[in-house]
């Protein structure tokens, strides 16, 4: 047996345990830094830190705290909070109690926010402030399972004998292990492997969301799989930012305790520019729009200090692709990531005028990125691979605890998701879906086994409900969801995400775009603009100081969008090509519905909501 499977085949049965494990390994040493306002209330947050043993002193007066309230193993206790240093607290109180953390985003609304909580019958909720608390007490009739609620910042929170501050459940768990100082080790030395730790309900990009129960052996088995992938060592600082209710964020947390390096933790996605060299992490996941976003700002940022500058960074933007698709392809056959001479001069010269700039944005140390969620454009992957900003995409999904595929460190291959995690098995079925099986699978959909056998075969392959295909050395390369797969009226099947990720490569302007052509004889799109980049070129554009609705209606931001999209056609089938689309009156976003927490697009709800323009798109077309 390799040292890998050992590894992961003698794995404790909680992270709760690793933990522990880990707080007695390196009880001294730096595990969390996180940002408190400044003591003035001017300037920058400072930075404070917790070691390993601090964090315990904490996670253990939370796990006796909730102990007092009553709160039993395997009974939920809901955390409704943005990512911040008190929800890894919580999250491990709540585990290290023998509960089971039923996460809930912050942005969810009232309605929603009460079916998770009906549906988990969470005991407990853990809420980050008033707004978060008035959704449960507006709601609090339709929960008879709900006996308190928790607010980690009670500034103008009411107070009633249900409600208790984190600050307050502390000093209780604390007075608690004085008289039981034995209580916590005994609820963590009584979990088993196949305990619940985690319901999380998937973020619903159609109908009601479903709680996915993830048994406490699903996160050991992470936290020692990541580990043995590597790509993360003791010495890493992982800038987190993601949302934690979301597992992609969740699975960084248990990864982190096996390792045992530092983590910075600021959910604001506002901050992420300022903190960044602040935090100068070596290693940070995203989701793919974060990086779409940096890529435009640095392509507007470039165009609005004129021609000059805009062609150089074309040039630059060309070399570096072309740069990271050799490197790539020399290191797939022959181990080195080696170019030939005439374009490392190029990419020496590129590199000084503009991909050092974008790495000191980034901190300065950035070793790798993951990312992770949804698809990362190719050509934005090469951009970034190029300016020696590393992306490692991987794959995975709640049912699946996050990370299933990862490529591996220096021979990734842009493109695709990588090799699975060790443990990890997969095949392609016949008709092209990915089926996973390992130690990695949800236990099943809560209370719903009718949905959970639809997915889960009784020998524990799970079927993803994606299409891909595995290379002959085993890397993966996603080429849809099954369900969005388009088949047009002449019979062609079409994959919209790989169409709208090569029009993001191609328009610095874009925030989203869905493609559409299900039934019908040819392809249209509905295109949301990027405010703050299109802000910036209607200055120059005769646009200045028109509202962002005014920009989209303008001709010339039209004329502007249709050039990029005739750019796209020309490297597409023909059957694949856009002909015609609309600029939408705003951007997206989470609280109309229109894409999930993590930012995926909510296919029905866009196409529901836009349903007008679609037609309109289509009206005198034979199938009109």
């Amino acid at each position: 047996m390799s040292d890998t499977q050992t590894l992961i085949e003698n794995r404790p049965p909680s992270v709760a345990g690793l933990f522990l494990e880990r707080v007695a390994a390196t009880p001294d040493a730096e595990a969390y830094r996180y940002p408190v306002p400044s003591s003035s209330g001017q300037g920058p947050d400072e930075w404070k830190s917790l070691s390993w043993a601090q964090a315990a002193e904490r996670v253990y007066a939370i796990a006796a705290g909730l102990i007092e309230l009553g709160v039993q193993p395997e009974q939920r206790v809901a955390l409704a909070s943005a990512t911040r240093i008190e929800w890894i607290l919580a999250d491990l109180g709540i585990m290290c109690a023998g509960a089971a953390t039923t996460t809930v985003y912050p942005q969810t609304n009232a309605e929603e926010s009460a079916y998770i909580l009906s549906d988990s019958e969470s005991r407990v909720l853990i809420a980050e402030n008033a707004e978060q608390l008035a959704k449960a007490k507006e709601k609090r009739a339709e929960l008879p399972e709900l006996t308190h609620v928790v607010v980690i910042d009670p500034a103008g929170a009411e107070t009633a004998d249900w409600i208790l501050t984190l600050d307050e459940l502390e000093k209780r768990g604390a007075a608690r292990l004085e008289k039981d100082p034995e209580l916590v080790r005994e609820r963590v030395g009584a979990l088993t492997k196949d305990q619940l730790a985690t319901l999380i309900y998937t973020s619903g990009t159609t109908g009601r969301p479903k709680g996915v129960r993830l048994p406490h052996d699903n996160w050991s088995y992470m936290a020692k799989a990541i580990a043995a992938t590597g790509l993360v060592s003791g010495e890493d600082v992982q800038y987190l930012w993601l949302p934690l209710a979301h597992v992609f964020g969740k699975v960084l947390t248990s990864g982190q305790i096996e390792v045992g390096h530092v983590t910075a933790v600021d959910g604001r996605v506002d901050k992420i520019i300022e903190n960044l060299p602040v935090v100068r992490p070596t290693y940070m996941a995203a989701v793919p729009r974060i990086f779409e976003k940096v890529y435009n700002g640095v392509a507007a940022k470039a165009r609005a200090g004129g021609g000059a500058k805009y062609k150089i960074f074309q040039w630059a933007a060309e070399v570096a692709r072309e740069y990271a698709k050799v490197a790539q392809d020399n290191f797939r056959r022959t181990g080195t990531a080696s170019v030939p001479f005439g374009l490392g001069a190029k990419h020496k010269v590129a590199d000084a005028l503009v991909y050092a700039k974008i790495r000191e944005a980034f901190g300065g140390n950035l070793r790798a990125c993951v990312s992770g969620s949804a698809a990362l454009a190719p050509e934005i992957g090469y951009f970034f691979s190029g300016a020696g900003i590393h992306i490692l995409e991987g794959y995975g999904l709640t049912e699946s605890s996050a990370a299933s595929f990862v490529n591996p460190g220096e021979a990734y291959r842009t493109g695709t998701v990588g090799k699975p995690l060790p443990g990890t098995e997969v095949r392609i079925a016949e008709d092209g879906e990915i089926l996973l099986r390992g130690p990695g699978i949800m236990e099943g959909y809560h209370k719903l086994p009718e949905k959970t056998a639809e997915v889960l075969e009784p020998d524990g392959w799970f079927h993803t409900g994606d299409i891909g295909e595995l290379s002959p050395d085993g890397y993966l390369r996603i080429t849809d969801r099954k369900k969005d797969l388009i088949k047009t009226s002449g019979g062609k099947y079409i994959a919209p995400a790989e169409v709208e990720g090569q029009f993001k490569a191609v328009c610095p302007y874009v925030s989203n775009i869905l493609v559409h052509g299900a039934d019908r004889n040819f392809c249209t799109a509905l295109i949301a603009l990027d405010e703050v980049a299109i802000t910036e070129w209607a200055k120059e554009n005769g646009l200045e100081g028109k509202s962002y609705t005014e920009i989209v209606a303008a001709p010339q931001t039209v004329d502007m969008v249709d050039g990029y999209v005739k750019q796209l056609n020309e490297g597409l089938q023909r059957w694949q090509t856009i002909k015609k689309f609309r600029l939408l009156p705003r951007d997206l976003d989470i609280e109309h519905g229109e894409i999930t927490p993590s930012l995926k697009l909510k296919r029905p709800v866009v196409e529901r909501e836009y349903k007008h323009l679609i037609e309109e798109m289509y009206e005198g077309s034979r199938e009109a």
